[in-house]
Formats: C-alpha cells, sequence, structure tokens
C-alpha cells in the first residue's frame, strides 16, 4: 500500500516538475519571439503560459494588450494581466498596473492605488532595483512622468 501511494506521489511530482518545464520553454520561446517584434507568433506561446500563471509571460502579455503588439490595444485586458503577475510579486508588472491606476487607462484612477504600487514595485526585492534604474534613466532624459513617481517613492 506505502509503495502504491510513493509510486503515484512521485508520479505527480515528475508530472508537475513536466508542467512547469513546459510553462517556462512557453515563455521563453514567447520572450524571444517578442523581443524579435514577432509579436503575433510570441503571442501564441505567452498566452498558454500566463494562463498557467506564469508571472512574466503575464507581464509580457499585459506589454502587449497595453501596446497593442500584435494584439487590438486594449488597456482593460493589460491591468487583468498586469494585476496577475503583480499578485504574485512581479516588480515590472507593479509598476506598469501602477502608471495604469494614475493615468487612469483600464481602470478608474486612484492616486492611491498607484502610490501603493510604485512603492511596492521600487521595494521589491526581486526586480525593485532594476525599476527603480528605469526610472532614473526615465527622468534624467526629461520623463516628467518618471520624475513625479520618484517624487512618490522617495528616490
Amino acid at each position: 500500500m506505502k509503495k502504491k501511494i510513493l509510486t503515484t506521489l512521485l508520479a505527480l511530482l515528475v508530472c508537475t516538475l513536466a508542467g512547469a518545464q513546459n510553462v517556462d520553454k512557453l515563455y521563453e520561446e514567447g520572450k524571444a519571439l517578442y523581443d524579435a517584434k514577432n509579436y503575433k507568433a510570441a503571442i501564441a506561446k505567452l498566452k498558454p503560459a500566463a494562463e498557467k500563471g506564469h508571472k512574466k509571460a503575464q507581464y509580457r502579455l499585459g506589454r502587449c494588450y497595453d501596446k497593442g503588439h500584435g494584439v487590438a490595444e486594449n488597456d482593460k485586458l493589460a491591468v487583468q494581466w498586469y494585476s496577475k503577475a503583480a499578485a504574485q510579486g512581479h516588480a515590472k508588472s507593479q509598476y506598469q498596473l501602477g502608471k495604469c491606476y494614475m493615468k487612469g487607462e483600464g481602470v478608474a484612477a486612484d492616486q492611491a492605488k498607484a502610490n501603493a504600487l510604485f512603492k511596492q514595485a521600487v521595494n521589491n526585492k526581486k526586480g525593485g532595483d532594476k525599476v527603480l534604474a528605469k526610472l532614473k534613466e526615465d527622468a534624467a532624459e526629461g520623463d516628467a512622468d518618471a520624475k513625479k513617481i520618484l517624487k512618490i517613492v522617495g528616490k
């Protein structure tokens, strides 16, 4: 009996690991296509990975809807995908979702939510430093939104 239970648990573990590797592979293929600006093909890889909960795929899919890359621009869908990834602690998604709330794109404008998301993003232990560096770079180039966000986050 114990042997049968252990065999079943081992089989479940192998399937779970194989599924995670498959989702990671879909994301990596989708990211490569996205980076090559082959957005329609990228979406075909990113969407299944995003639907399975891959936070980086959710972020990239959000970007596609946000910018109209390979799909019709749709701020509400961008917010949905950013929200899913942000809930998993993805710093870039927290930042992008904050911008959506700041500008009222895809959601009702809510400066308090935007501020909280910006602070989460820059203080995120995984990726917050990159978000902050990009904000500083954009601010140095004269981006008014980046300057405003840096004030909000106290950096």
